[in-house]
């Protein structure tokens, strides 16, 4: 789990909304805020899920079995993407379970 006390609370309410939106494009953050380590976090975030997503379009193709786990992942990937943005908007850096540990972006 990441460490709270780590993130400046004035660097989190400046880049609250940008860190938000990584979720949904996870490299905007690292365009508006490079600087920031609370955006860059989320940002880390979001390339993890987008990541997800692009391994369940690569599943997808397996016939039967295939659609039924990528599906599953679609579903935890909403999940994921709605947890990480209530935890952003919080003002928390929070892991996101199961594959919030990996570090791609530092």
């Amino acid at each position: 789990m990441a460490d709270f006390n780590k993130y400046d609370p004035q660097d989190i309410e400046a880049n609250k909304t940008v860190s938000m939106l990584a979720y949904l494009i996870f490299f905007l953050p690292l365009l508006v805020c490079p600087q920031s380590k609370f955006a860059r976090f989320h940002a880390n975030q979001g390339l993890l899920i987008w990541i997800m997503c692009f391994a369940s379009a690569v599943i997808k193709i397996i016939p039967i079995i295939g659609g039924i786990v990528s599906s599953l992942i679609a579903i935890a990937a909403l999940i994921f993407i709605i947890l990480g943005m209530v935890n952003t908007n919080k003002g928390l850096a929070q892991e996101l379970p199961v594959i919030g540990h990996l570090q791609i972006i530092k």
